[in-house]
């Protein structure tokens, strides 16, 4: 019997669960080791849900001892400080892990530059972010909250808005519940005249529309200047703010930089369409880390990291076999923006844009999906 495949994957996220499940059903014998600082998956999706209570910090972590010992996954607690070999070697603060094959699907990192971001909170950094929201709302007696997102000015396609409109949506409909929309001002602002528009032309259109509905004031198409303890300054002028969410465009993680490997305009690592590292020998990335090749409105999301795992462990598999890897990913959106009771379904795909109207079916649709999902590592 031949000596088992050694596979190394980086990360703890949607991408590189999902590479460890498909790598399983494609390899029954292959060596799994997965570094990540924790032995869990913080659900972020479900953050949207912690400031008006919905979710907590135990629903949206999930211990992943079980499905390490269901998948036959060696765990290496540690952060990566780099890479040697040409990939075979990955060091970590725990020492150094050899490999056959590497799968990097460590996530991406906010870009931290403007002035005074310090005083705006930036929700998907994690749990703890959301949590800083909920209950900074509610000492606010009142006052204007600010929401808003930017992209990386070197990589359109590395930018997470989508949880920004449900956050800004969820927390209107948060204070109207409370009773206290009356004393608050909500504006939503971007250096873009159109944000969403990854999500389509008509998504936008909607969501404008939903901002004008609410009351919800905008600042659009001005280029960010910097962030203050109590106002947001833009080159198109400046306003008050009690309360900061902000997202900032996405690059690469700091450890990339002690690689070789090939990076992209943006930071990320650049990938080919089987989604190997390009001018990389059985090093592929999946998800946020990446810069793929495909529509400039391509979404970071966990749907898409899903996709692309299943191409990179096909390949993976593949080449390890002495095959040739030709699988590729499908790209497509799939979103469902929620606002606490109800939510609109934004699906886009090469062919075809659709939204569908809000009703609280989309809203225990996302909810079910999380359940589903999340019984998968539970």
């Amino acid at each position: 019997m031949s000596t088992p495949h050694r596979i190394t994957v980086i990360g703890s996220g949607f991408g590189a669960l999902s590479t460890v499940r498909e790598i399983r059903q494609r390899d029954h014998h292959a060596e799994i080791t997965l570094i990540a600082p924790r032995a869990e998956l913080h659900y972020l999706p479900g953050i949207i849900w912690i400031p008006c209570g919905l979710r907590t910090r135990e629903q949206l972590i999930v211990p992943l001892a079980n499905f390490f010992r269901r998948m036959n996954v060696r765990h290496v607690t540690g952060e990566v400080t780099g890479l040697r070999e040409g990939g075979r070697v990955v060091d970590t603060t725990a020492g150094e892990e050899t490999n056959d094959a590497l799968v990097i699907a460590s996530g991406g990192r906010f870009i931290k530059k403007l002035p005074g971001i310090e005083h705006a909170i930036t929700p998907c950094e994690g749990i703890a972010a959301a949590e800083k929201i909920r209950d900074r709302l509610s000492t606010l007696n009142g006052g204007t909250i600010a929401v808003g997102f930017a992209g990386n000015p070197n990589e359109p396609s590395a930018v997470r808005g989508g949880p920004m409109f449900e956050f800004l949506f969820g927390i209107d409909e948060q204070l109207k519940r409370e009773g206290r929309r009356d004393r608050f001002k909500l504006v939503f602002f971007n250096p873009s005249a159109e944000p969403g528009n990854r999500l389509g032309p008509k998504a936008v259109k909607h969501l404008l529309a939903e901002m004008e509905r609410r009351g919800i004031e905008t600042h659009l198409g001005h280029k960010m200047v910097r962030f203050e303890a109590d106002r947001v300054v833009t080159e198109g002028g400046e306003f008050p703010a009690d309360l900061i969410l902000f997202m900032p465009g996405m690059t690469g993680n700091a450890w990339f930089d002690q690689t070789d490997l090939a990076r992209s305009p943006g930071g990320l690592l650049k990938a080919d369409a089987q989604c190997r590292v390009q001018g990389s020998q059985h090093v592929y990335v999946v998800g946020d880390s990446g810069s793929f090749p495909g529509p400039d409105w391509m979404p970071k999301q966990a749907h898409m990291a899903d996709l692309q795992a299943a191409a990179a462990a096909e390949n993976l598999v593949a080449g390890l076999r002495g095959k040739t890897p030709s699988a590729t990913f499908k790209v497509e959106l799939i979103c469902i923006i929620d606002a606490i009771d109800h939510g609109t379904l934004v699906f886009r795909n090469p062919q075809r844009q659709i939204i569908l109207p809000s009703t609280r079916l989309f809203h225990w649709a996302k909810r079910f999906f999380e359940h589903t999902y999340l019984r998968k590592y539970r």
